[in-house]
């Protein structure tokens, strides 16, 4: 419960810090998880397996061309369940064309014993619209146990 309270209080704390022009969204899409491991008991398929994740992020503009992006996802890959916490420093390459790196914390709820992981994020985004974008992100497990996981997904700024 502790680690929903940090994650919580990481991303509220970032809202309350922006001092420039701050947009809200919703994203979401499908997952591919490719499993590093024979050892643990991963399903029927343990090398990949499919799921979906949603949820919101915040993009505070920070200055000309960076921005910071923490997010908030909910992800299922099968039976288990997580929380991903991104915090994006994000780079515009171009006018719609985005570069997001940083740190994600991460909290499974059924999966391991030591049920929080820090990962690292690389994400690339590009606006088909002012408010419509599409995103594809790679996320790397540090840890034994850790899968990599490749998104696909869409955003939407309200």
């Amino acid at each position: 419960m502790k680690y929903y309270l940090f994650i919580i209080t990481v991303f509220v704390s970032s809202i309350s810090i922006a001092q420039n022009q701050v947009d809200f969204g919703v994203k979401g899409g499908v997952n591919a998880t490719f499993f590093k491991v024979t050892e643990a008991n991963f399903g029927e398929d343990p090398e990949t397996d499919f799921g979906f994740f949603g949820g919101v992020f915040v993009d505070f503009k920070i200055d000309k061309g960076f921005h910071f992006q923490p997010e908030i996802l909910y992800k299922g890959i099968n039976d288990f369940k997580f929380l991903n916490a991104p915090m994006y420093l994000k780079y515009d390459v171009d006018n719609n064309f985005h570069l997001l790196l940083g740190p994600s914390l991460n909290y499974f709820f059924d999966f391991f014993t030591n049920k929080f992981k820090v990962r690292a994020d690389v994400s690339l985004e590009y606006d088909l619209f002012s408010r419509l974008n599409i995103n594809i992100k790679y996320a790397l497990g540090f840890e034994e146990l850790s899968p990599n996981i490749l998104f696909f997904g869409v955003g939407y700024k309200l």
